[in-house]
């Protein structure tokens, strides 16, 4: 699997279906939703890599949502491919300048898409976040969504990995439990800061002896990541 995770918003099934199969033969993880609302909840819940997203739908349109998220801090920079029946440049230009990174239009073949998608992703994955980073033995490898330790692969909760990245990606800072909220689950989530407690021991329990001391609770500020005592 790539790891990447691409959302398909799109009113019509037969239409999700045909870009599921697509981009699963390209070990794509796939999430659908028909609507808009339906779509933001799982953009919040499981913070997807892609959006691709329907100009034309009931209720809130594909343009609308795509404004929304792009004035939303913690969505702005989700990558967003908008797919159409419009092929008119005006249609095309309001788009872009809603805040999609490309645009489709129907009908397109499956192989396009793939290929339009693995280029979006290319330009809007920052350097390096692709890279392993390895701290004392202890391995996260986000090409193949694995944790490490000496070799040993480890079991890790998706909320778990995404917090240990998040930590060996920023050494030597404390953070907030607020901070690391918005930061690991995203701004819309409403959960409480002791969350963060209850996922922080699991993180430890799943690194074991060897490593849980990298993760340090600092008094009065909340959780920092450093291999130093």
């Amino acid at each position: 699997m790539t790891s990447k995770t691409v959302l398909i918003v799109d009113d019509e099934s037969a239409i999700r279906e045909m870009i599921a199969v697509a981009l699963e033969m390209a070990d794509y993880r796939v999430l659908e939703a028909d609507n808009a609302q339906s779509a933001h909840a799982l953009i919040v819940d499981d913070q997807p890599d892609l959006l691709l997203l329907d100009w034309m739908m009931p209720g809130t349109s594909g343009i609308e949502l795509a404004r929304r998220l792009k004035r939303e801090e913690t969505t702005a920079e989700l990558p967003i491919i908008l797919l159409t029946a419009k092929s008119e440049e005006d249609n095309k230009i309001l788009g872009l300048e809603a805040g999609a990174d490309d645009y489709i239009t129907k009908p397109f073949s499956p192989r396009e898409l793939v290929a339009r998608l693995k280029a979006v992703l290319r330009r809007t994955t920052p350097r390096g976040i692709e890279d392993a980073v390895e701290v004392e033995g202890l391995t996260l490898d986000p090409a193949s969504h694995r944790v490490s330790a000496h070799g040993q692969s480890l079991e890790i909760g998706p909320t778990e990995y995404r917090l240990l990245q998040f930590f060996m990606t920023h050494q030597e800072r404390a953070y907030t439990r607020g901070q690391l909220l918005d930061q690991v689950w995203g701004g819309n989530v409403y959960v409480e800061e002791r969350t963060v407690d209850v996922h922080i021991r699991r993180l430890r329990k799943a690194l074991g002896e060897p490593h849980q001391h990298l993760i340090q609770t600092v008094r009065g500020t909340g959780y920092r990541f450093s291999a130093r005592l």
